[in-house]
C-alpha cells in the first residue's frame, strides 16, 4: 500500500518567524520519522508529503495515495485542521483520523461542547467570549482558554480567574494574543484525566483513563515540562466513570481511529467533559496518548497499529 503522510513540521515552518507557543502543534522530525519507519516496517511505501501546500501543489499534479496519514494542524484559521481532510475528500483519497467536519468542530471548544451539553454529557457551564468586556455570568472562580486552540496555548496561571476584572484582563489578554474569542469555563477543582481512545463509532475502546497530577497550571509550559508532571492509570470508579464519558463524546462527536479526551472533576468527583483531541501527538516518548499507552502496557507501534487498522477498514484498504 502507497501511504501518503501530511505534517507540520517545525522546521518547515522555521523561516516564518514563528514563537515557541505558535509551534507547538507542530511536529518534530523525530515524530514524523518514527510514524514513517513503524509504517515501512510493516511492509507499505511511505511518501512524505509534508504541509497542506505541498499537498496542494501534489494533488494539482495529479497524485494520489491508497490513504493519507494526516498529522498536520494548520497555522491559520479556525477550520485550519480541516483543510487536509477536505483537500483529500475532494480528491476522494481517504485520511486518517477525522474527516473535516470531526476537524472542524472539535477545534473549536465552545461548539464542541454545545454538542456534548445537548446530548447530555457533563461539561461545566461555560460562555464563549467575544469581547473581552462581554457578560461572564458563571459561578465563581471561572478559567479562561482560547477557544480555538491546543496543546495548552494560551493557558497558564492567570487562566484561572476569581473575579469580573480578572476575567476582562485575561480574556483581553486571549484575544489579542491569538485573535479569537476566549472560553469561561465554571471551574472543576476536581481530578484530572485523560482517556485515550483506538478505533471508530461502534468498534472504537479505551485504552485508559490517566490521571495527570501537575504542580502547576496543566498548560503549554507544563506539557514542555512533561518530566514534573505525575501520571498514572486511574482504574478506580472515578477514572472508569471518566472512560465511560470519553467514550461517550468520541462518539458522539463522531471522532475516528485514535485520540485522547480531556476531561476533569467537579467537587463531588463526577468527571465533566472538557475537549477532544481527535488529532492526538504521537511523539514515541513523550506525547500524553503515548504516555498514556505505556502506562497501559503497550508501545508506540502497538499505537499505530491500532489506528492503522481502524482507518484502513474503514476506507477498505489493506493493513
Amino acid at each position: 500500500m502507497r501511504i501518503g503522510l501530511t505534517y507540520d513540521s517545525v522546521a518547515d515552518w522555521a523561516s516564518e518567524r514563528l514563537d515557541a507557543e505558535q509551534l507547538a502543534e507542530f511536529d518534530s522530525e523525530s515524530t514524523i520519522a518514527a510514524i514513517a519507519a513503524h509504517l515501512w516496517r510493516r511492509g507499505h511505501t511511505v511518501d512524505r508529503i509534508g504541509r497542506a501546500r505541498a499537498l496542494l501543489a501534489r494533488l494539482h499534479d495529479g497524485e494520489s495515495w491508497d490513504i493519507v496519514f494526516n498529522i498536520c494542524e494548520g497555522l491559520h484559521g479556525a477550520g485550519r485542521e480541516a483543510l487536509v481532510p477536505a483537500l483529500l475528500e475532494a480528491c476522494s483519497i481517504p485520511c486518517v483520523f477525522g474527516d473535516s467536519l470531526v476537524m472542524a468542530l472539535t477545534l473549536h471548544k465552545g461548539h464542541t461542547k454545545r454538542v456534548v451539553r445537548d446530548a447530555g454529557l457533563p461539561t461545566a457551564d461555560f460562555v464563549v467570549l467575544e469581547r473581552a468586556d462581554a457578560p461572564c455570568a458563571l459561578t465563581y472562580p471561572v478559567f479562561l482558554k482560547p477557544v480555538s486552540e491546543g496543546t495548552g496555548k494560551g493557558i497558564g496561571p492567570a487562566s484561572l480567574c476569581h473575579t469580573p476584572r480578572d476575567v476582562q484582563a485575561e480574556a483581553a489578554r486571549l484575544i489579542a494574543r491569538f485573535r479569537q474569542p476566549a472560553l469561561a469555563e465554571a471551574y472543576l477543582p476536581g481530578r484530572e484525566f485523560t482517556v485515550g481512545i483506538v478505533g471508530t463509532g461502534a468498534d472504537a475502546r479505551v485504552i485508559g483513563a490517566m490521571e495527570i497530577d501537575s504542580f502547576a497550571t496543566y498548560g503549554f509550559a507544563t506539557k514542555k515540562n512533561y518530566g514534573d508532571v505525575r501520571y498514572r492509570l486511574a482504574d478506580d470508579s472515578e477514572g472508569c466513570t471518566a472512560a465511560e464519558v470519553a467514550l461517550g463524546a468520541w462518539r458522539l462527536l463522531g471522532c475516528r481511529d485514535g485520540g485522547r479526551v480531556d476531561l476533569r472533576s467537579d467537587a463531588a468527583g463526577q468527571p465533566h467533559f472538557l475537549e477532544v483531541n481527535p488529532l492526538p501527538g504521537l511523539h514515541p516518548v513523550d506525547s500524553d496518548l503515548i504516555i498514556l499507552a505505556g502506562l497501559a502496557g503497550h508501545d508506540h507501534g502497538w499505537v499505530l497499529d491500532r489506528i492503522m487498522e481502524s482507518a484502513s477498514a474503514r476506507a477498505g484498504v489493506p493493513w
